[in-house]
């Protein structure tokens, strides 16, 4: 059944805001807006937009296009960073120090001038407030004791970045070009502070704006958001204060639409002007329309199967082994995922330093039930599985659900939105979870630190990667993580990188299966939508219709 969306006001009011989107049982516009870009795309992920906070895939792409970084990502060179708010920078001769001077008379979306101060006020509060994306910066050594000297501002235009390590220095500055990294404007948030009670939890008396920015933006991107609705409708508006070329159109309208035959359906109505979650079946019927295009680019997110180490089935070696051989790889590559990913069975993405493509599984049943007797589970054990109910992760749940019944073990799939199976999982409460992995920087560390680390396996723990989520504690590989950090040679960094993915394919509770092509389909007026190489790098600033 194709989505329906209704409007809670008839009409788009010339130069005003566009009213609230919210889902409903009558058909939407039979052509959307001139001045209005409607996507549809499964945003039921979408947790909370503090980018403070905020750690899912969707939330990137709107945190990327309402705020600014110090630094961002060269989409021409992505071995690069390339400057945003920072119009220069320099590092110190002992590595430690960083000092970015931020370029004049920039401001807000509120019209307030960027400072200094406002990129250290948004250091402060992400580790202060030590949400799920804060390990990004604590790792330099930022503590809510010492973050206000590590990061401080020199001047109104001078941000002084320390380091407790002479990292490589692309390593710092690919993390910094992270969402996490996104200043917000400390002028207009502190507006929204609420007062908190100080515990054992959280040691400050307020919040940092962190219940106020969790359905707000403060910042200075291309767009401002002005309203999300959980699994209803994100709408952004054009910033008229941005610091560069204004965007194009005056919003953008994300629309939750699950389905990948809804949003063909929607697509080819016009109702919306891009679809982004066609599955196969679809693009395909997309791409014989004469009236709309498709798109598509590699994206370095990895799609895998987890399985939590609490379990003591899975936590037997020969166990997490013979699931990898329970996958029906060729038949996932060739039907499920065709034209929008490829089998890549290690944690490194392709085009990033220290890839390794290596895929030593293929689907062998008789292999797995070898594995399963030796591990005293000859008959077989049941196990639940926790699965967002989108595609093309529900198919391959599917299809793993049959395989592993072919070795006598029998999986319960648990559908749920993205925010039921995230809190799940995030929580270590699940048996087995498939997901997806995009990274959250430019650099091998951004996967190599979530598959391969894990700091503190305690429930208390506070760096909770994909590792601690699942329960696999790895003293020496996270010794080995930590040590490719401090590698400046290129070419010696890759090796550690390419080594720690041999460790993880072999032993770790995660059975990777492809790697992502993002795609697309849009409508022909749809002109200047290009897809980026990561989750937070897509940027609709620069589109327009005719």
């Amino acid at each position: 059944m194709m989505d329906r969306i209704a409007l809670r006001s008839r009409f788009w009011l010339a130069g005003a805001a566009v009213s609230a989107l919210v889902l409903a049982g009558t058909p939407a516009f039979a052509v959307t807006p001139p001045d209005t870009l409607v996507e549809g795309f499964a945003i039921d992920d979408i947790i909370t937009v503090d980018p403070a906070e905020a750690f899912e895939l969707s939330t990137a792409e709107v945190t990327a296009n309402t705020y600014d970084l110090l630094v961002r990502l060269d989409l021409d060179d992505t071995s690069k960073v390339k400057g945003d708010l920072a119009e220069s920078w320099t590092v110190s001769d002992d590595g430690l120090t960083y000092t970015f001077k931020l370029r004049p008379n920039m401001k807000f979306a509120s019209g307030n001038p960027i400072t200094a101060e406002d990129v250290a006020w948004s250091f402060e509060r992400v580790i202060k407030l030590d949400k799920s994306p804060a390990f990004i910066l604590g790792q330099f050594g930022l503590t809510g004791d010492n973050v206000t000297e590590k990061a401080k501002a020199a001047d109104a235009n001078t941000f002084v970045f320390t380091v407790d390590k002479a990292y490589a220095p692309s390593f710092v500055l690919n993390c910094l070009s992270a969402t996490v990294g996104s200043v917000v404007d400390k002028k207009v948030v502190l507006e929204h502070v609420k007062a908190m009670t100080p515990s054992t939890d959280f040691k400050y008396d307020n919040d940092f704006g962190n219940d106020w920015l969790k359905t707000h933006s403060a910042g200075s991107g291309q767009f401002t958001l002005r309203e999300w609705r959980a699994n209803e409708a994100v709408v952004m508006e054009r910033n008229d204060n941005y610091n560069g070329e204004k965007a194009k159109l005056a919003r953008v309208i994300y629309r939750h639409m699950k389905e990948s035959s809804g949003q063909r359906l929607a697509l080819e109505a016009g109702d919306i002007d891009v679809a982004r979650n066609l599955d196969p079946n679809d693009l395909d019927a997309v791409a014989k329309n004469d009236k709309v295009a498709t798109t598509s680019a590699p994206k370095g997110t990895v799609y895998y199967i987890s399985f939590n180490q609490k379990n003591e089935k899975l936590a037997k070696p020969e166990v997490r082994q013979a699931f990898k051989y329970l996958i029906d790889y060729d038949a996932i590559g060739s039907t499920l995922i065709k034209g929008i990913g490829e089998i890549h069975q290690t944690f490194l993405p392709k085009g990033v330093l220290g890839e390794l493509d290596e895929n030593p599984f293929k689907l062998d049943v008789a292999k797995a039930k070898e594995l399963l007797e030796k591990a005293g589970l000859k008959d077989g054990f049941s196990v639940t599985m926790d699965v967002r109910n989108t595609q093309p992760v529900t198919a391959i749940s599917e299809s793993f659900q049959q395989t592993a019944g072919q070795a006598g073990i029998k999986v319960e799939i648990i559908p749920g939105d993205g925010k039921q199976t995230l809190t799940k999982y995030r929580a270590r409460n699940h048996d087995i979870y498939i997901g997806q992995w995009g990274q959250d920087y430019f650099d091998p560390n951004s996967n190599a630190q979530t598959f391969a680390s894990n700091t503190d396996n305690s429930d208390e723990g506070k760096n909770k990667t994909l590792a601690w989520r699942n329960d696999w504690d790895v003293p020496e590989l996270t010794k080995q993580t930590e040590a490719a950090l401090l590698e400046k040679d290129a070419g010696k960094r890759a090796e550690m990188y390419q080594k720690l993915q041999k460790e993880v394919l072999d032993t770790s509770p995660f059975a990777i299966i492809y790697q992502q092509t993002e795609v697309a389909g849009l409508r022909s007026n749809v002109k200047g939508f290009k897809l980026g190489p990561s989750f937070d790098t897509n940027f609709v600033g620069n589109i327009s219709k005719e």
